[in-house]
């Protein structure tokens, strides 16, 4: 107990300066955790008391999305550690079998080549194939899902040819066929999907299960940002999950 606080920035100064490498913390404000990110400290967060009876934790999330090429690889040492070690121990404290560690990742480190722009051809990034096959590998082996974040609205905001009804669920005028499998795709959201199936077929993990992190369609911010729009998105995208319609690669649930 204290009168006056102490900055979180000094107590970590003053951890440190007395050798203490371990903290516990009875929450996960963020001051706290932002000055005690990158010190060496050692933390343990809790859940209060008074969530403990709503409180049912499935999954970790370790990051978000941190290869998007904007990073320019800032986090490719540190994302399969972290990834590791937060399994590890959870797999060390007994409940590695009902809490699964996995990272949220964009869309971007898979794709088709452009002579194969199809879903079928989907392979992950060059430049982390090698980083990717590791963490597939590692989440395989410990029954974890695989994570993605699928945003359709992003491939209309980052390309004006892109065919606008192509990216919504009630049907492209002109389907796009997969060339390799013969598939007629209506929408971007299951081909994109696909393609990261055909990615981790490539990389010998084809069954690993697949949870789309986030998805949705944005009301303010571009021309192609707005109620309406978002409207007919979840018009199309909300009976797909109650009535648990797969894609064309995989017929499971989404999750």
């Amino acid at each position: 107990m204290a009168i006056r606080k102490l900055s979180p920035e000094t107590v970590v100064q003053m951890l440190k300066d007395n050798g203490i490498l371990k903290v516990k913390l009875f929450d996960a404000d963020q001051n706290t955790m932002t000055a005690l990110a990158g010190s060496g400290i050692e933390v343990m967060v809790a859940i209060p008391n008074d969530q403990l009876a709503v409180m049912i934790i499935t999954y970790v999330a370790v990051g978000n999305e941190p290869f998007l090429t904007s990073y320019n690889g800032s986090f490719l040492n540190t994302t399969f550690p972290a990834l590791r070690n937060i399994q590890n121990a959870l797999n060390d404290a007994g409940v590695g079998d009902s809490i699964k560690a996995t990272v949220p990742l964009n869309a971007d480190v898979y794709s088709s080549p452009t002579d194969q722009a199809y879903p079928s051809s989907g392979r992950f990034r060059s430049d982390i194939n090698d980083l990717m096959t590791q963490i597939v590998q590692f989440l395989s082996q410990n029954k974890a899902p695989f994570t993605v974040n699928i945003y359709p609205f992003l491939s209309l905001y980052g390309n004006d040819d892109f065919p606008f009804d192509y990216a919504f669920f009630d049907g492209a005028p002109q389907p796009v066929v997969d060339k390799g499998t013969g598939i007629q795709y209506t929408n971007v959201f299951d081909a994109n999907f696909d393609a990261l199936v055909s990615a981790l077929k490539a990389a010998g993990y084809g069954d690993l299960p697949i949870i789309v992190g986030e998805v949705g369609w944005p009301t303010d911010g571009d021309r192609n940002a707005n109620t309406g729009y978002a409207i007919r998105f979840y018009n199309g995208l909300l009976p797909r999950l109650v009535g648990n319609r797969g894609t064309h690669s995989t017929s499971a649930w989404l999750h």
